[in-house]
C-alpha cells in the first residue's frame, strides 16, 4: 500500500470536520493523519490528510470528497513536488549524567527544548516524518515518558495554490 497525502480546502464552519472523516469511515478507509486549521481567509479550512492505500482508493476518496458540498478544491499532493513537515514534543527522562547527551542529539536534530524540570525535559521538532522517527529512536533510550505529534502538513512548492 502506498502512502497518499490529499489537501482539501474547505468551508470553515462547524460540522464540516465530522462530514469529511464520516467519508472515509463510512468505506472503511483509514486516516493516518488528519491536520485541519483556518487559513489567511477566516472563511476557509485547509486539511492535510494522509491515507494509505492504491490508486483507485485514492481515486474513490477524491470522487466522495468532491461530492461534499462544503468542499472547495482538492489536490493529490505529488512527493516529489510538495513540502511536508510534522512537528512532535516529546518528554524524556533526565538525570545530571544525561542531560547534554540529550543536549548534543537535540543540537544534531535541530530540535529545541521547550522546557526543564528535575527529572525530565521536553524536546520540540519540527521535520519529516523519518526526521521525527529517527530522533525518537535516539531518544529511547534515555527514556520517553511520552510523546504527541502532529499530523502531516504538507504543501505544493512553487506559485501554484490550493484554491
Amino acid at each position: 500500500m502506498e502512502k497518499y497525502v490529499i489537501s482539501i480546502l474547505v468551508e470553515n464552519h462547524a460540522g464540516v470536520l465530522s462530514r469529511v472523516s464520516g467519508l472515509f469511515s463510512r468505506r472503511g478507509y483509514n486516516i493516518d493523519s488528519l491536520t485541519v486549521c483556518a487559513t489567511e481567509n477566516p472563511e476557509q479550512s485547509r486539511m492535510t490528510i494522509v491515507v494509505k492505500g492504491d490508486e483507485y482508493i485514492l481515486e474513490q476518496i477524491e470522487k466522495q470528497l468532491a461530492k461534499l458540498v462544503e468542499v472547495i478544491a482538492i489536490q493529490h499532493c505529488d512527493i516529489a513536488n510538495t513540502c511536508e513537515r510534522e512537528m512532535a514534543l516529546i518528554k524524556v527522562k533526565t538525570a545530571v549524567e544525561n542531560r547534554a547527551a540529550i543536549i548534543g542529539i537535540c543540537d544534531i536534530f535541530r530540535a529545541h527544548i521547550v522546557d526543564v524540570s528535575v527529572g525530565s525535559v521536553i524536546v520540540e521538532a519540527t521535520g519529516s516524518e523519518e526526521k521525527i522517527a529517527s530522533l525518537i529512536r535516539l531518544l529511547e533510550p534515555f527514556g520517553i515518558l511520552e510523546f504527541a505529534k502532529t499530523g502531516l502538513n504538507a504543501m505544493e512548492r512553487g506559485e501554484n495554490v490550493l484554491a
